[in-house]
This record gives C-alpha cells, structure tokens and sequence, in this order.
C-alpha cells in the first residue's frame, strides 16, 4: 500500500492540470456536490437531523475545561453519556468555543471533506492513482457517497468515525520505514478504543516497529489524559471502559456488530457465552486471514481492510456508522475489478449494499428485533453478514502457498492485479 514509487509528485501535478483543464467536469463536479448539500438541507427541515453525538462530545470538552465529572453527565432526550477515554475530551475542548448551531454546520462541512480525503486515501491506497487526485471524480464521488448509510449516519450524528479512519488509512498506507509510522494509529486507539486493533495487524505481519510506534501513541494519550484529567483517568481505565451498557443496547438493529446479529438471531438480549465464543474464533480467524493476505499476495490494503472488518465484528457494538470502512472497501473493489463484468458486478452490489438501509426498512420499534424470522436476519444485518463474507472469501482466495496464482487459468488469471513492489525493497517482499 506505498505510495513512495517515485510517481507521487509526478501524478499528483499532472491529474490535478488535468482537472482544471477540464473546467467543464470540475464544474459538474461542484454543482453535484452543491446539489447533494442542498438536499441534505431539505431533508434536515423536514426531518430534524439529531446530531446528538457532536452534543456528547462538546459536553464532554465542556467537562474537560471546567474540571466537571466526565462521566457523571447525560446530555440530549436519549440521556446520552460519555464513553470516550479522557484523551478524547481534551480533542474536544474546542467545540465549546462556538455555539451549538455553528458547531453542527462546521461537523457537517468537516466530515464532507474528511470523506472526501477518505476517498483520495482509499483510491491511492488501492491504486487507483488517476481517481486519487482527479478533482472532479473525488468531488463526484463524495457526493454521492454523503448517502451510503454509514457515511450519511455518521453526518446525522455528527461522529468522528471518517476522522479515525483517514488518521489511520493514512498512517497505514506510508512506506514501511516512514519515519513514525504507527504512532496516528495509537492515537486513534487513545480516542477510541477499537483502532488498537491495527496495532496487532502491524505487530503479526512482521512490522514491529511500526507496531510499538503505536503502541507509544496509545501511552502518550493516556498519558496526557491523566495529566490533565487524573481522576476521570483512574475512573476510565479502571470502570468505564467495561460498562458496554453506558453504549446502548446490543440487540437493537443499529447494532451491526457479531454481538447484535447473534442477539437477534438467538431472540435474546444477552447471547454471553455464544457472543464470546463467536468473537474469539472470528478475532483469531480473521487476523490470521489479514496477515495471510499481506504475507501469500503482498497486498496491504486488503489486510488492512481484514482487520477493519474484524475489530467491527468483534467490537461489542458496532453501530452502522462504524462502518464507514466500506469507502476503502469499495475502492479495492473497484481496483480489483479491472474489466472482469462479474468482479464489476460484485463491486455494485456491496456499494447498493451499504446505500440500500434493509435494517431501516424493517418494523423494528421497541422490542420487536428480538423476533425478527429467520428471513429477515440477514436485512437486519447486512454489514456483519458482509464482513463474515469478505473473510471468508479472502480465506479462499489466498488458500494457495505464497507466490502460487490462485487464480483459475486462463484469461481470467491475467485480471488478478498483481502485488505492487516497493522499488526500494527486495523483489518479492511485501509492500506496505
């Protein structure tokens, strides 16, 4: 997942004169975008848009600046408390240095550009490298995915799930060797817990310095939140970072987590021990299968997107904006797809998939996802049942000894993108 190929000023000078060139797509561009904006608006006065969760957050950096209790507080209609680490709070003090309606608007202009650099990291990290830096195609294609559900939650909400993510696409997809590497994924990890996760990716598929880089970016955060804030640290660390309660309720369809779909499944509000089990096998499996990814096809990106799916599974709850993963997912997708009508095909389906809100459309008011019929599991579920797929097939595709074409002979072998070798590293040694 390099970028350092020698290639990166050179693309990035040339697409971008292509883009203004072309003053005509760039225009039809801007005016998508603008048009997505405006609807955005419209449905925002017919239907108040919550954004409860930039209200938790500005409570939160409120409670860090006056020295309040950052985990006694419950703000908005739903009673909604902290769950962040203390280090999060201090990020948020500057929500409180403008009023709520001018906060709500910057978090909805702040996450349309973050998905637009999701969008370039994602393309670049795939290779897509004509799509990274087209001007036009980026502002295209961040209007339209402002509605694939997880996207579109994530602005209803006002989260900081597009911001993890490009803090820790970005931090994966520099060379093996950068200087720091590692440290902005333990950052993310300080902010919010989950992101640990790609430490481990790090540490088993051989890059341990870049793994306890992160590491050090987890301590410094935690450092610098019992620095600040000791006692909302002792209080964090030792009690509310395993009260999952204090984050909803698992069965509920919002849940899109290994733990909300087995909830569902066994009609229970507590699956326990079958959760437990479910995510061990899952969380072993599935890490083995992002290192056997990077190790048998070189190809980090798709690792890196293993472990995403994993720690969204595996995490007790996943609410679906957590799976704002599915824009770098897309873009492999349609990296791998070449010109291959089915893989094309394939690509279509798991984007209709993460637009199509099938969890939405069901009557699941109250209690009544408990009794959902076997039918209607998958649609309460689509993101988990999809990420269970996308490591199975990942299993089948690498099932073959490093350096084998796994691929069925013939012309459809040649479609299988081969992995691209840092100039700067041995042949056959994978890329990063």
């Amino acid at each position: 997942m390099s970028a350092a190929d020698g290639t990166g000023t050179w693309t990035w000078r040339r697409t971008w004169a292509q883009s203004i060139a072309s003053p005509g797509r760039l225009a039809l561009g801007a005016g998508l975008l603008v048009l997505s904006f405006a609807a955005l608006y419209a449905l925002s006065l017919v239907v108040q848009l919550p954004m409860s969760d930039i209200e938790v957050y500005r409570a939160e950096g409120q409670a860090a600046a006056t020295g309040g209790d950052l985990y006694g507080f419950t703000v908005t209609k739903w009673a909604l408390p902290a769950t962040y680490p203390p280090f999060a709070a201090l990020l948020f003090i500057p929500t409180t240095w403008v009023s709520l309606t001018t906060l709500k608007v910057t978090c909805v202009l702040v996450n349309a550009a973050l998905l637009a650099l999701l969008i370039h990291l994602s393309c670049r990290a795939a290779g897509l490298r004509r799509a990274a830096y087209s001007a036009p195609l980026v502002l295209v294609t961040t209007a339209l995915g402002l509605w694939l559900e997880p996207v579109f939650q994530t602005v209803v909400f006002g989260q900081i799930n597009l911001a993890l993510a490009c803090l820790v696409l970005w931090d994966l997809s520099r060379p093996d060797g950068a200087r720091f590497k590692g440290f902005a994924t333990g950052l993310a990890a300080g902010i919010k817990l989950t992101p640990a996760i790609f430490a481990v990716y790090l540490l088993i598929t051989g890059r341990v310095k870049a793994a306890f880089t992160a590491l050090a970016g987890f301590v410094v955060s935690v450092l610098l939140g019992a620095l600040v804030l000791p006692a909302a640290s002792v209080e964090f660390w030792t009690r509310r970072m395993f009260e999952t309660q204090r984050v909803g309720k698992v069965w509920i369809v919002d849940d899109q987590s290994l733990q909300g779909l087995l909830a569902r499944l066994l009609h229970t509000t507590e699956p326990g021990m079958w959760w437990l089990a479910a995510a061990a096998v899952t969380g072993a499996a599935g890490l083995w299968i992002a290192r056997r990814v990077y190790v048998r096809r070189g190809l980090d990106l798709w690792g890196v997107l293993a472990t995403a799916v994993v720690a969204l599974l595996v995490s007790p709850i996943s609410w679906s904006h957590h799976w704002v993963w599915c824009i770098p997912l897309v873009a492999a997708l349609v990296a791998h797809a070449r010109r291959d009508v089915w893989r094309w095909a394939l690509a279509t389906a798991v984007t209709v998939a993460f637009a199509a809100r099938s969890m939405w459309a069901l009557h699941h008011r109250g209690t009544l996802a408990l009794h959902f019929s076997w039918w209607q599991q998958p649609l309460a579920a689509p993101y988990p049942v999809l990420g269970l797929a996308l490591l199975a097939a990942l299993a089948w595709w690498t099932r073959g000894a490093p350096g084998r074409a796994d691929a069925p002979r013939g012309r459809s072998a040649a479609r299988v993108p081969a992995p691209r070798v840092d100039a700067r590293r041995p042949t056959g040694s994978p890329t990063s």
